[in-house]
């Protein structure tokens, strides 16, 4: 249900194509009356061969998390070297449709002029249908728009006819781009033209005649002649047309070579319509109007997107809607198949009564009931090896059915997955009713949605009731209106777009400016995991400062990652500040950024160096990144003087110790003042400081102890996953390791026993020492779980396939590892579940094990 003009079409926002389903070589729009294979004046759409990226609001309209127009980051040619031929006649391909469509455009748009010069000519005599000025007004522009594409519809033209691989076009895109300035005045006086025309029509039935039969000729070989259309369903088409060139641009890129000539070009012109389409929607909302506020302004969907809400003690995924005056929370209703989806509205609030929530004012906020880390981390895990199966049953001769079921199974517990995970409350109160709660995954999402209803919460709002045929209509519209269309679940992409990354990401965290006064400053890295976004590191705080000089390093490991976010703090030490609601950071956000893990710029050896500009401030960073298969790779120290990289009887041989120094010294450091730190092992340390410690435990510094009293706790705890991490063999041994992978799969819990505690006999006595060591150390900080957020399951998560690795040529034996996700998943879980097993194990003692080994042989 949409509100229609006085022709009878619905009436539409200029910027509805925006955030429509893109098809440049279609006229119609999904939904708007368009059958399918029929644009909406009735002539043929042209076959399209979707090769291009799922267009959203940010490619359009590039904006930061505060509204501000962000640079836009085209995409790569990524194209194999067998593939290049194929990429160009696809490139061929993609020209020979837009070719087309401008076409059928061109003729729109001269069916669009025929009238005006009849209707000028009249303008001057004594009987004239409309006046020059209204003339200028209904026809503002299509003159210039004309001859613009006709130019470069005869300047591509022969490109096409003549082609070949060496044939440039981006300077012709380049040209087009440069010239869009004439739409802007056109979409500027769009809605005073079409008035213009509906009033025209009103006082003049011969006008009115016109308008409504105006004929479009057909493309050159079709067989329909002439299309009637409406003059108002004309002057659409522009504003349809303005992103067309945008999206053709993504997908010659997609199929160009970057060594090609046309290349950059191509860009550079990219880079000209997405500045000139973020130029237009910093002027203009790019939503569509629903119905009218109670102040009679336009309704405006400002933002929406998928969160997780506790209803009934349960989880639920919501898609919640922002308006310019009221929060919608809808789900999708179950339809039968071949129809539309559409939207059921489970409630809604004005934001003229909305107010934010803290736990201790509200009585009847639900509690947030947390799923064991270890269910979660298992759930990743089968999605690991279902992704990895997908891609070899692909390969195989009849995998396509299999295929499908997998790809369903996926999907399922990505679901669960994405629903389960969340854990920071976003609580929203009606002043005259209930209390909502929300999950999100990260601190950037909750603080999006506060500042946006905060933003407009500024204007004078007045508080509205909807009636049930409102609200019908308001749910209704959601389906369209909407511009996050799919559930944010990372792998749940086409095959052929990046799975991600699998590896580690290094991030140098240099400096910040822009800030206005001194404050405490630090930073906090994210990156995505899952479809859901997990904080990974955490600078030191700069006191008192405008501009912050870190300069920190981190090792974050990535899991099928796509973007790093970083956001800027303002550390709040006033005790009376504190919210006493878990998992909620009082510290005031400052800037908040994302950027897209590109793999080639990131995989390359050298550091990449980039700025990103959050709220008026400017973070400056450098990252680079090792695959997973390079950091399993363990090198050996050269030297034998040092611990790191030198066998563990070395050491303690040398050291005359049961245990090395460094690990005792790093346990102890940890529990004396790292046990209560929240996210101790997972969240990284600063890596200049890990490697100024790692220097002074190898060169045994004097100064170590005092070294290890001021260093941050968090670069301690590296430390010591860092010296496991570089054994030229793993704690638990190469030797050992197929016998650890057999033991932990018996299902007989007495064998099972038997089995891992002769195992751990087996071992020699400096690693067997090492492990209980660690071992003991790690239950006491899982005592702390309620504290330190750190259990068992992800103590073992961390450690586990550190101390247990398979070798090198084990780990590809009888294996067909064909992606990184698939050297991610290989054996993890096992290896996770081995140190799982032995922590969730009674005390075991080396004095006991060693009284038993007299009962057991000792052969593996």
């Amino acid at each position: 249900m949409e509100p229609l003009s006085a022709r009878g079409l619905p009436r539409l926002s200029w910027i509805d194509t925006l955030y429509s389903n893109f098809n440049y070589n279609t006229d119609g729009y999904e939904g708007d009356g368009a059958e399918d294979g029929k644009s909406q004046d009735g002539s043929e759409t042209l076959p399209y061969i979707d090769e291009s990226p799922t267009m959203s609001p940010q490619l359009c309209a590039p904006q930061g998390p505060d509204g501000e127009t962000v640079s836009p980051t085209p995409p790569e040619g990524l194209l194999p070297g067998g593939d290049i031929e194929k990429g160009l006649e696809m490139k061929k391909l993609v020209l020979s449709g837009f070719l087309a469509s401008e076409e059928i455009y061109i003729n729109q748009l001269e069916a669009l002029l025929l009238p005006m010069r009849p209707l000028k000519a009249t303008a001057t005599t004594s009987q004239p249908v409309l006046t020059i000025q209204q003339i200028e007004t209904i026809f503002y522009k299509i003159q210039d728009i004309f001859e613009i594409h006709k130019e470069f519809y005869d300047a591509l033209l022969p490109n096409i006819q003549q082609w070949d691989e060496k044939v440039t076009v981006g300077h012709l895109f380049q040209k087009l781009a440069s010239q869009l300035g004439v739409y802007k005045a056109f979409v500027d006086n769009y809605k005073v033209a079409l008035e213009t025309a509906e009033k025209c029509s009103q006082a003049n039935s011969q006008f009115q005649k016109i308008s409504e039969n105006l004929k479009v000729k057909g493309p050159k070989d079709s067989k329909d002649c002439t299309t009637t259309i409406s003059m108002e369903a004309l002057l659409y088409k522009p504003i349809d047309r303005v992103t067309r060139s945008t999206l053709v641009l993504h997908d010659l890129l997609k199929h160009t070579p970057k060594d090609h000539p046309d290349f950059p070009l191509l860009q550079d012109a990219l880079r000209i319509s997405q500045n000139f389409l973020s130029s237009i929607n910093e002027e203009i909302d790019p939503r569509r109007t629903a119905v009218t506020t109670p102040k009679g302004e336009a309704r405006q969907l400002v933002k929406d997107g998928f969160l997780v809400e506790v209803s009934e003690s349960s989880r639920k995924l919501r898609h919640v809607f922002l308006f310019t005056d009221l929060l919608l929370c809808a789900k999708m209703k179950k339809t039968s198949v071949g129809r539309h989806q559409q939207y059921e509205c489970k409630w809604y609030i004005p934001l003229a009564d909305l107010t934010f929530q803290t736990l201790e004012d509200c009585d009847s906020c639900p509690s947030i009931q947390v799923l064991p880390e270890h269910e979660l981390e298992e759930m990743k895990i089968k999605i690991s090896v279902l992704k990895s199966e997908i891609q070899k049953e692909k390969k195989a001769p009849k995998g396509q059915s299999r295929v499908e079921r997998l790809r369903k199974k996926m999907n399922e517990q990505e679901s669960w997955l994405l629903t389960h995970s969340p854990t920071i409350p976003f609580r929203i109160h009606n002043k005259h009713g209930k209390s909502y709660l929300f999950l999100l995954s990260s601190d950037y999402e909750r603080s999006e949605w506060r500042e946006s209803i905060q933003k407009l919460q500024k204007k004078d709002l007045q508080a509205c009731v909807l009636s049930s045929v409102e609200l019908q209509v308001l749910t209704s519209s959601c389906f369209k209106l909407r511009t996050v269309h799919n559930i944010p679940v990372t792998s749940n992409k086409d095959d052929e777009e990046t799975p991600g990354l699998y590896g580690f990401l290094h991030v140098i965290v240099h400096s910040a400016k822009g800030f206005k006064e001194s404050a405490n400053l630090y930073c906090t890295l994210e990156v995505d995991s899952f479809g859901y976004f997990v904080s990974k590191a955490k600078t030191r705080v700069f006191r008192d400062t405008t501009e912050p000089q870190w300069n920190e390093e981190f090792e974050i490991e990535l899991e099928g990652s796509q973007h790093l976010r970083i956001l800027c703090y303002e550390k709040c030490y006033d005790k009376s500040m504190l919210n006493k609601d878990d998992n909620e950071i009082v510290d005031k956000i400052m800037g908040k950024g994302q950027v897209q893990l590109d793999p080639q710029t990131v995989q390359s050896k050298n550091w990449h160096m980039d700025v990103i500009e959050m709220n008026g401030i400017k973070v400056e960073f450098s990252m680079k990144f090792t695959s997973r298969d390079l950091s399993l790779k363990r090198t050996p120290s050269k030297k034998q003087s040092g611990v790191f990289g030198v066998k563990i009887n070395v050491v303690t041989k040398r050291e005359r110790s049961k245990v090395p120094y460094i690990v005792r010294q790093c346990i102890e450091e940890v529990e004396k003042r790292g046990i209560d730190e929240v996210g101790i092992y997972r969240i990284s340390g600063v890596a200049t400081d890990i490697q100024a410690l790692k220097a002074a435990f190898d060169t045994n510094t004097k100064d170590i102890l005092v070294m290890l009293s001021d260093m941050d706790i968090n670069a301690i705890a590296g430390t010591l996953k860092l010296y496991f991490r570089e054994l030229p063999e793993p704690l638990l041994t190469d030797r050992l390791y197929p016998a650890f992978m057999e033991g932990i799969a018996l299902s007989d819990p007495a064998a099972k026993e038997n089995c891992m505690m002769h195992l751990l006999r087996s071992l020699p006595d400096p690693n067997l020492m090492t492990f209980l060591t660690l071992l003991e150390h790690l239950k006491r900080v899982a005592e702390k779980e309620p504290i330190n957020k750190m259990s068992l399951h992800n103590l073992a998560t961390v450690f586990g396939p550190t101390l247990l690795r398979p070798s090198e040529s084990e780990s590809t034996k009888g294996q067909h590892i064909t992606s990184a996700s698939d050297i991610w998943s290989h054996d993890v879980m096992a290896q996770v579940q081995v140190l799982l097993y032995y922590l969730q194990h009674p005390p075991i003692t080396f004095a006991e094990l060693k009284r038993n080994t007299l009962y057991f042989s000792t052969d593996v």
